[in-house]
């Protein structure tokens, strides 16, 4: 069975694809609690959809720069990164690099010198579009663009919500869950309002799930009477696999394919692309 998930998940044939949408879908994945699970979520949901048949960007907007650590992109001082975009007007594809091994895959990596950019950006004339126009005027076509956002409510988060159509909110099965959530949701809500009437909570994924506890089942039930259908079906365990994966510059994709995080992953990914075939219109028009 295992070995059989291992093939499908990492689709060597390229015969297993996942539906591409009509537009590109820019998804920011956000929520200022800290390790709730977004870096890890963005480059494991960005590989799924790469392996099978979907040209995607990632793009590294935490200063830490895990999402480029996770994919492998260099991202020492002195690498073009997100800042060269966002503080120098740089374009974005001259700072996106290809993912290894990952055919479809790039990535705009992060390195420390965006820790500056949150003040730097304050005296940039429309500070708040920098990153939406970067990414407007990139000369290829993605299907997916995936915007892995700091843990904070700062200026690099207001960026990746000005340049989104969705955000996709990674909510740990924990006891304070919830807590802190009412002021994304008000953030996103005055972003809207203001600067991007586009902009939605698309979807929401449950992530580091003990299905041993009473805790995490409530916490489950809470959150899908909360958001309904928001809330995709697959839901993430807690998974060693998926933990060991990036300090060896790896997806859990790659890592361990036949693992119960890549299958639940990969699962989520699926879910994500189905939803984006069956309502490309509103979100986008």
């Amino acid at each position: 069975m295992e070995a059989m998930r291992a093939v499908q998940i990492l689709n060597p044939s390229g015969e297993v694809t996942m539906p591409r949408p009509e537009r590109t879908r820019v998804m920011c994945v956000a929520n200022q609690k800290g390790g709730v699970g977004k870096t890890t979520t963005t480059v494991n949901l960005a590989v799924a959809l790469a392996l099978h048949g979907n040209r995607v960007l990632v793009v590294d907007l935490d200063p830490q720069g895990n999402a480029s650590t996770g994919l492998n992109v260099p991202h020492h001082t002195g690498v073009p990164d997100v800042y060269d975009c966002l503080i120098e007007g740089v374009p974005l594809a001259d700072v996106a690099q290809p993912v290894e091994g990952i055919p479809n895959l790039w990535c705009v990596p992060a390195t420390i010198d965006l820790a500056g950019a949150e003040i730097e950006l304050v005296s940039v004339v429309a500070r708040e579009s920098r990153l939406a126009r970067a990414i407007a005027a990139y000369p290829g076509h993605f299907d997916y663009v995936f915007i892995d956002c700091p843990p904070s409510l700062g200026l690099l988060t207001v960026n990746a919500l000005v340049a989104a159509q969705e955000v996709l909110i990674p909510i740990q099965c924990e006891y304070y869950a919830l807590e802190g959530l009412n002021q994304l949701i008000n953030n996103i809500n005055l972003v809207r309002q203001h600067l991007n009437p586009r902009l939605e909570v698309s979807t929401i994924l449950l992530t580091m799930y003990d299905r041993r506890t009473r805790l995490a089942d409530a916490v489950e039930q809470d959150v899908r009477n909360h958001f309904g259908d928001k809330v995709l079906q697959a839901v993430i365990p807690r998974n060693v696999r998926v933990s060991e994966a990036p300090s060896y510059g790896q997806s859990v994709m790659t890592y361990d394919p036949g693992s119960r995080g890549a299958t639940s992953y990969f699962e989520a990914a699926q879910e994500i692309a189905e939803r984006g075939v069956k309502e490309p219109v509103s979100r986008n028009a």
